[in-house]
């Protein structure tokens, strides 16, 4: 019994092309699999380490994001802006306000989440917190608008994503970072805004993407095997 293969140039060639870029997709989704997972332990240890002061959030870089910080400042409500976003299927809007520092810093707080008919604060006036205040929340990265979100309606203030460097500008105050920090659940006065609402959550789908990238290369590899067993180019006899 004798295996005869006569493989066409042609059609191997473009094989081997299509079958090294199917191979290097499913490892290339094999290697962002352990950064997800990496990012995502390294979030769930931020989470739950102790809160840091602004000056060590600062230095930690990326390494503060998802951590706890305590701030204190006064905050400007005059400059109050509000993000869209949805709690159990229901439109919530989160109440950003500006926390001026000591220095005359600006850092833009998340304070939490009301309804819509609470956006107006003359309808909160008791959470309109005046004087010094701490704050303690989580250290999150603003984040750039995507293709189809939409534009800011900038005469209610209502941004649709968090866009810190979009929200700052509008107001032409420069911020000390880019960055949100979401209020825990300290109740605030009246109950609104209700802060505590940080929701974290990654897509990771890499390890079914590899799958995926690797069937279509063993499946490319069945393609070549039974086109050549067609032509009579892969014979067993």
């Amino acid at each position: 019994m004798r295996l005869t293969f006569r493989p066409l140039p042609w059609f191997t060639a473009l094989t081997l092309v299509m079958l090294v870029a199917l191979v290097w997709l499913g490892t290339w989704q094999l290697q962002r699999l352990q950064w997800k997972l990496g990012l995502i332990a390294q979030v769930n240890r931020n989470l739950i380490l102790p809160s840091v002061t602004l000056e060590a959030a600062l230095r930690l870089g990326k390494d503060a994001e998802y951590r706890r910080v305590a701030v204190s400042g006064r905050f400007d409500h005059r400059q109050e802006a509000y993000v869209y976003g949805l709690l159990d299927g229901v439109p919530v809007y989160h109440v950003v306000t500006p926390l001026i520092l000591a220095d005359g810093r600006a850092l833009l707080i998340d304070r939490g989440i009301v309804p819509e008919k609470l956006m107006n604060p003359a309808r909160r006036r008791t959470g309109q917190l005046s004087g010094e205040v701490r704050v303690v929340g989580v250290w999150r990265p603003g984040v750039r608008p995507g293709l189809f979100t939409p534009n800011p309606d900038l005469a209610r203030r209502l941004w649709f994503a968090r866009d810190v460097a979009s929200i700052a500008a509008a107001d032409h105050r420069p911020v000390v970072a880019p960055v949100l920090v979401e209020a825990d659940a300290t109740a605030n006065p009246g109950g609104w805004p209700e802060g505590g609402h940080t929701v974290v959550t990654f897509r990771n789908e890499h390890l079914q993407y590899a799958i995926t990238w690797y069937g279509l290369a063993a499946a490319l590899i069945g393609i070549y095997i039974a086109f050549h067993v067609q032509k009579g180019r892969l014979r067993l006899r």
